[in-house]
């Protein structure tokens, strides 16, 4: 059987900054993807040209647009990188670029040259769950995402909050404090029907 070997991160894009090479639909996807999940995300675009949608949703999350074609010169200070052309051969120099320069980076639709992929995410409050299928299928990472979306009650954050609140006044190590929470909240899976 085939494991998905991959290290799920939850990055602080407002610390971050990140480019997307591209103007066109996919470029809006990730744009949006992005904006979605991390509203703060420091984001620079870089295309000849943006679609409508595009500028507005960069409008709306003070995105950096630079109506031009890539060059290198682009990746200078920029964290993570994410390719979204429709010429094959951009991308992958944009991929070859930011292997030479250290930066991490994602070639839409291109799994052997993506460092990361970008998957699916559940978010309700403090909650946040990533889905990955390893690259192989974004389908059943979108329908995870929606049957999560349905299944988590909004309310989560509040117990969230709550046992946080809980777990400041316990005293002890850290050993301690974890027998303590898991003696908390065993009843919570141990009385199911």
């Amino acid at each position: 059987m085939e494991r998905n070997n991959l290290y799920p991160i939850f990055l602080k894009t407002g610390s971050l900054h990140i480019l997307i090479v591209g103007g066109g639909n996919v470029a809006e996807e990730k744009l949006s993807f992005l904006t979605k999940s991390s509203p703060d995300a420091r984001i620079s675009m870089v295309s000849p040209m943006f679609r409508k949608n595009t500028l507005e949703l960069a409008r709306k999350f003070k995105v950096e647009l630079i109506t031009s074609t890539y060059n290198i010169e682009f990746l200078k200070g920029k964290h993570l990188v994410i390719a979204t052309t429709d010429r094959p051969e951009i991308n992958i120099q944009v991929y070859n670029d930011c292997r030479g320069m250290d930066k991490l980076v994602n070639v839409a639709d291109n799994p052997p040259y993506c460092d990361f992929y970008m998957g699916g995410i559940v978010t309700k409050g403090n909650v946040k769950i990533a889905i990955s299928t390893n690259g192989k299928s974004p389908t059943t990472a979108k329908r995870l995402r929606q049957y999560f979306e349905d299944v988590i009650p909004e309310d989560i954050s509040r117990m969230v909050q709550n046992l946080n609140a809980y777990r400041k006044t316990i005293k002890g190590d850290f050993e301690q404090k974890v027998s303590k929470m898991n003696k908390v909240t065993e009843h919570l899976v141990s009385n199911r029907e």
